[in-house]
């Protein structure tokens, strides 16, 4: 019994031995295993090579398994050419699988390096690591910039900032490494400026630039920092650019007037377009200042009624605008009429027709409508009692009889744009509002030779109702037209010599149209949607004109960051405030840019830092005109005044 007892003990003993032994082997046979290592984004590999290390990117090792973390320490090492450590600090991450190494310093660029991950390095359970190396070689080093301010305010990453204080600019610029003190300022430029001061600080490494002379105001300005600086170790640099907007200088630039002497500077300035640049051989208005013998009936006809203004007011007398006037007359008797309609464009020598597009080379009877308002208006103004403007007043009628308003219907109730000896009515434009065109259909209807029936004006224009709108912008309701009203010539060119005042249809109220386009075109232009440099309640106004990239008609739907000063100033009647607002800012604070020979030019672009030096009789037509209406309602008394258009008027079945 003893001796069975000694061999089960025994027995035991063994079984417990082996089943540690068992554990331990089954222990022993897990392992460590690298999962990966990577730098940044860039994995590196035991088989290399691993080339273009960055120099400032910490070092992550993932393995399979939880570290002893007493063990990791000893294990690490990582080495700059084989031989010198170099020191870093570990973090652990993922339930201490992962280890990242930082080095305290950047390490050196263009240099080889070895990570060594030794065999002492065992796992929280105990796992055996075999112990491995990765080498790999840095990449050769950048400057690079940690900081950019701008009076103060983050410029690195922010883009184009504006009003910035043209007079007091202060840049700062924060680089990683230190810069050679001896050559370090020619590789900075700010545009529009070559005076400016810099200090190095902060072991060379801070540059601070500012301004010793006041920049360009209201100025889209580039500050550049050349790609060819270098650090004083020899480091390169990509380079770096950012842009800013200066802020506008607010002094006046000419001597304080009254806005009743402004009002008058403006139109008096304006005219000058219509009788100084006037076309010599006829008297006509040149299309813009640089058309040379091209002259433009719409614009002309418009200018017409900017003699009657230039008269009436003493800015030229009464004997200059009426020789001028019958050279008009002249030209408008002997130049090429088609159907008795003008062309848009004709040479002001021969009176040839001057094509417009391809196939319109003949009559434009949009723009023949603007001369015969024109010329209505001048007719009204003239002395009957006087012998020779009684014979003016004979060639006025004898020219508006002769319109063929019933051809351009083509048999049809609507009014066609254009027809041409060559092509017909091939451009096939139908005359359709609710746009500038209303008077055409007006003046048609006023003729007692070739007068169109209401229903061409119902059917046709008013396509039976279809140019109803009744939606509302920024609080204002819009009877008539596209979304927020279009360019607001829409409510200038028809509206020099027609009073919407009292004018209504079944449509609109034409008063109620016109003040309410205006005041959704400022509104919009107030809120400035696209954030616009250039844009405020002072300076507003989309309508049509130059660009910095051509020609295009801008409004609240086709809005390109282009405001037109004829735009604010022609909406005179209808937004008065707004108006003289604008009109003082555009003369007081932008006038060292916007004022020339002939008044305000065309348009400017702030964002683009572009301003035109262009004048368009089109557009300079309305600012003399719609002022006086402002002031005195002198057109449209007298364009009002004529029996044609009172019976036209009522023909279409409108109270005025």
């Amino acid at each position: 019994m003893k001796f069975h007892a000694i061999i089960g003990l025994m027995a035991l003993i063994l079984l417990m031995f082996f089943s540690s032994c068992k554990k331990k082997m089954a222990n022993s046979s897990e392992t460590l295993i690298v999962e990966h290592v990577k730098t940044g984004n860039t994995e590196l590999t035991i088989q290399g090579p691993n080339f273009n290390i960055p120099v400032d990117s910490s070092i992550s090792i993932t393995f399979n398994a939880s570290l002893d973390t007493g063990t990791v320490r000893k294990s690490l090492f990582l080495k700059r050419n084989g031989t010198n450590d170099v020191i870093f600090g570990i973090t652990f991450l993922n339930s201490f699988q992962t280890i990242v190494l930082s080095p305290y310093i950047p390490l050196d660029p263009m240099t080889n390096y070895i990570l060594q991950i030794g065999s002492s390095l065992t796992g929280s359970a105990g796992e055996d690591f075999a112990g491995t190396s990765y080498s790999f070689t840095t990449t050769n080093r950048k400057l690079t910039l940690k900081s950019v301010t701008l009076n103060g305010a983050e410029f690195l990453q922010h883009k184009d900032p504006s009003n910035i204080d043209f007079k007091n600019v202060s840049l700062e610029l924060r680089f990683s490494d230190p810069l050679d003190s001896s050559e370090y300022k020619s590789y900075f430029t700010l545009s529009g400026s070559n005076l400016l001061s810099f200090s190095l600080s902060d072991s060379s490494r801070k540059v601070t630039i500012t301004n010793t002379s006041p920049l360009p105001d209201y100025t889209h300005t580039w500050f550049t920092v050349s790609s060819n600086l270098k650090s004083a170790k020899g480091f390169a640099f990509d380079g770096f650019i950012n842009s800013f907007y200066t802020s506008l200088d607010s002094t006046y630039k000419f001597p304080p007037l009254s806005d009743d002497a402004l009002l008058s500077l403006v139109q008096q300035q304006t005219l000058k377009y219509f009788v100084d640049f006037a076309h010599p051989a006829c008297g006509m208005a040149r299309e813009r200042n640089t058309s040379g013998d091209v002259v433009a009936t719409g614009g002309s006809g418009f200018g017409v009624m900017g003699l009657v203004v230039g008269i009436n007011r003493g800015f030229i007398t009464r004997d200059q605008g009426l020789t001028q006037f019958g050279k008009i007359l002249t030209y408008l008797e002997t130049c090429d009429r088609f159907h008795g309609v003008w062309p848009h464009w004709s040479n002001g020598n021969t009176g040839k027709v001057v094509p417009f597009a391809t196939q319109d080379d003949g009559g434009d009877l949009v723009e023949t409508s603007y001369m015969v308002m024109g010329l209505y208006t001048m007719r009204q103004y003239l002395d009957s009692t006087n012998t020779a403007e009684k014979t003016l007043i004979q060639r006025i009628n004898g020219l508006i009889n002769g319109v063929e308003y019933d051809w351009y219907t083509q048999g049809q109730n609507v009014l066609y744009w254009n027809w041409s000896p060559d092509y017909g009515f091939a451009v096939n434009v139908k005359i359709q509002g609710y746009n500038e065109t209303l008077i055409t259909y007006v003046v048609a209807a006023a003729s007692t030779t070739h007068g169109i029936s209401a229903d061409v004006y119902h059917q046709g224009y008013a396509q039976n109702g279809s140019i109803k709108n009744g939606n509302s912008y920024y609080g204002y309701k819009l009877p008539l037209g596209q979304p927020y009203g279009g360019p607001l010539f829409f409510t200038q060119y028809s509206y020099l010599g027609l009073d919407p005042r009292n004018l209504v249809d079944i449509y609109a109220n034409y008063w109620e149209q016109n003040t309410h386009q205006s005041l959704i075109n400022y509104s919009y232009c107030a809120a400035n949607p696209h954030h616009w440099i250039g844009y405020s309640t002072s300076s507003w106004g989309l309508t049509a004109s130059d660009n910095p990239w051509g020609y295009a008609a801008q409004s609240p739907t086709y809005d390109l960051g282009v405001i037109t000063p004829t735009a604010a100033v022609s909406a005179l009647p209808y937004t008065p405030d707004q108006s003289l607002n604008a009109i003082r800012h555009f003369y007081f604070i932008l006038g060292n840019r916007l004022w020339g020979p002939y008044g305000f030019y065309d348009a400017f672009d702030v964002t683009k830092s572009w301003w035109a030096s262009s004048y368009i009789a089109i557009d300079e037509g309305p600012v003399v005109g719609m002022i006086e209406n402002y002031r005195t309602q002198l057109l449209w008394n007298l364009f009002m005044s004529c029996p044609e258009v009172k019976q036209g008027l009522t023909k279409l079945g409108f109270t005025y």
